[in-house]
C-alpha cells in the first residue's frame, strides 16, 4: 500500500505567510526523513483564512529541489482553470528536477465560486477538464501538440521540456461525481476519491438514478461508511476491464486521519480542527449553491440541514481514520478487502488547527508504527 500525506499549507490566525510556509516545509522534511512515500499538495485559491496554497507546481518545485527520495503529488490539479500548454510546459519542469517523481493528480474542484473569480463558468469544467487533459498528455508524449477543440486550438506546438518519466508522469484523476468512476475506469488510469467530513450529501445524488441503495446512505444523518464507497469502486473496475487495460485499476483514498499514542488523545486532539472543517464545509457548500453553473440537487438543503446538526462523535463514525496506530492499521486492512485499496492520501490536519507539534507527532506514528505493517 502507498502512503502519502495530503498538505493544504493551512494558514492560523495571527500567523505569517512566512510562518506557514516554514512550518509546512518542516514537516515536509520531516515526511522525506520518516520514509513516507508521496506528500500530496492541494490547489486552493482566494481563501486566506484557510490556505496559502495556490500554486502546487511551484511548491512541487520547491521540494523537488530539497529532497531525493519522496514522490510528489497534486490533489489535485485544477484542470479547467489552467492554460494546457503552460500546465504542459511546468509539469514537466517539476518532473525534471525532481528526477521523475511527480504524480500529476487532476480534478474539477467542487468550489463554483474559484472558477466565477477566475471567470471561467463552472458549467463548463467537465468540458474543460477533457480537453486541457489530452492537450497535456499530448504535449508530453508527442513532437508537438495538434488540436481542435471547443475551447482551445493549437497546431503544431512543440513543447519543452518533455517530461523525465516517459511517456509522462503517473496521472491519477479524482471522482467528482458518481459518473466519474466508470469514466475514469475506461481510461484506464487511477482513481482518486475524496473522503471529506461533510461533503458527502452533495457528491451523493448528482445522478438521480445512480442505484438506489448508493444513494439512501447519503441521507443518513451520519456520515456513512468506507463502505458506501464499494458500488462506486465497483463499477469503476468493471469498466477498466470491459475497456481491456491490464490489472483491475488502481483506486486512492483522501481521507482525514489522526494518529495518536492514546485512544483518548487521538479523539480529542482534532475534535476542534475537525468540526471547524465541517462548519467552514457547510459555508462553502450554502455558497456554492448560490453560485451560476451549479446544479440543483433534489434533497439538498435537507441534506445541508443534517450535516448542520452533525456532531462531533457522528463524525468519527463516518469516513475518517482516527486512532491509535492498532487501531489505524485494523480499519486499513478492512478497506483493502472492502475496497481493493492501493493506497491513502492522509490529511493528518484536516480543518488546520492542529499544532505543528501534533502533526509531527502523527505523522511520525503513521510512518514508523502504522506504514512497515503493509510493506
Amino acid at each position: 500500500m502507498e502512503f502519502g500525506v495530503f498538505h493544504q499549507f493551512p494558514s492560523l490566525p495571527g500567523r505569517s505567510d512566512a510562518d506557514t510556509f516554514a512550518e509546512a516545509f518542516g514537516q515536509i522534511d520531516a515526511a522525506e526523513e520518516l520514509g513516507l512515500d508521496v506528500i500530496w499538495l492541494s490547489e486552493l485559491h482566494f481563501d486566506p483564512q484557510r490556505s496559502v496554497l495556490s500554486a502546487p507546481l511551484s511548491i512541487a518545485s520547491a521540494i523537488a529541489a530539497r529532497t531525493r527520495r519522496i514522490k510528489i503529488g497534486t490533489a489535485v490539479q485544477v484542470l479547467p482553470l489552467c492554460h494546457p500548454l503552460r500546465l504542459a510546459e511546468e509539469g514537466a519542469t517539476v518532473d525534471q528536477i525532481s528526477r521523475g517523481r511527480l504524480i500529476f493528480g487532476v480534478g474539477r474542484s467542487g468550489l463554483p465560486r474559484t472558477y466565477q473569480d477566475y471567470g471561467v463558468s463552472y458549467a463548463e469544467s467537465r468540458d474543460r477538464f477533457a480537453e486541457v487533459l489530452e492537450i497535456v498528455e499530448q504535449a508530453w508524449s508527442q513532437p508537438a501538440v495538434n488540436y481542435d477543440g471547443k475551447y482551445y486550438s493549437f497546431h503544431n506546438i512543440a513543447v519543452t521540456p518533455k517530461p523525465y518519466q516517459q511517456p509522462h508522469p503517473p496521472i491519477r484523476i479524482a471522482a467528482a461525481s458518481p459518473d466519474t468512476y466508470p469514466a475514469v475506469g475506461a481510461r484506464g488510469l487511477p482513481l482518486l476519491i475524496n473522503a471529506r467530513l461533510g461533503t458527502f450529501s452533495e457528491f451523493a445524488s448528482v445522478v438521480r438514478e445512480y442505484r438506489e441503495a448508493y444513494k439512501a446512505a447519503y441521507v443518513n444523518p451520519r456520515l456513512g461508511s468506507f463502505s458506501e464507497f464499494a458500488p462506486a469502486v465497483q463499477e469503476y473496475r468493471e469498466a477498466y476491464a470491459a475497456a481491456g487495460h491490464p490489472g483491475k485499476g488502481q483506486v486512492y483514498l483522501r481521507v482525514p486521519t489522526y494518529v495518536a499514542e492514546t485512544e483518548e488523545s487521538a479523539r480529542a486532539e482534532p475534535q476542534k480542527s475537525l468540526m471547524h472543517f465541517v462548519r467552514e464545509a457547510i459555508a462553502r457548500l450554502k455558497d456554492s449553491m448560490s453560485r451560476p453553473g451549479t446544479r440543483a440537487i433534489e434533497g439538498r438543503d435537507q441534506r445541508l440541514q443534517r450535516l448542520e446538526n452533525l456532531t462531533y462523535d457522528e463524525a468519527l463514525q463516518g469516513q475518517v481514520l482516527i486512532g491509535t496506530p492498532a487501531s489505524i492499521i485494523e480499519r486499513l486492512r478492512d478497506l483493502q478487502d472492502e475496497l481493493g485499496l492501493d493506497g491513502i492520501l492522509a490529511e493528518l490536519n484536516t480543518g488546520g488547527l492542529i499544532p505543528h507539534a501534533k502533526v509531527m507527532s502523527a505523522m511520525r506514528l503513521l510512518c514508523t508504527e502504522v506504514m512497515p505493517r503493509f510493506r
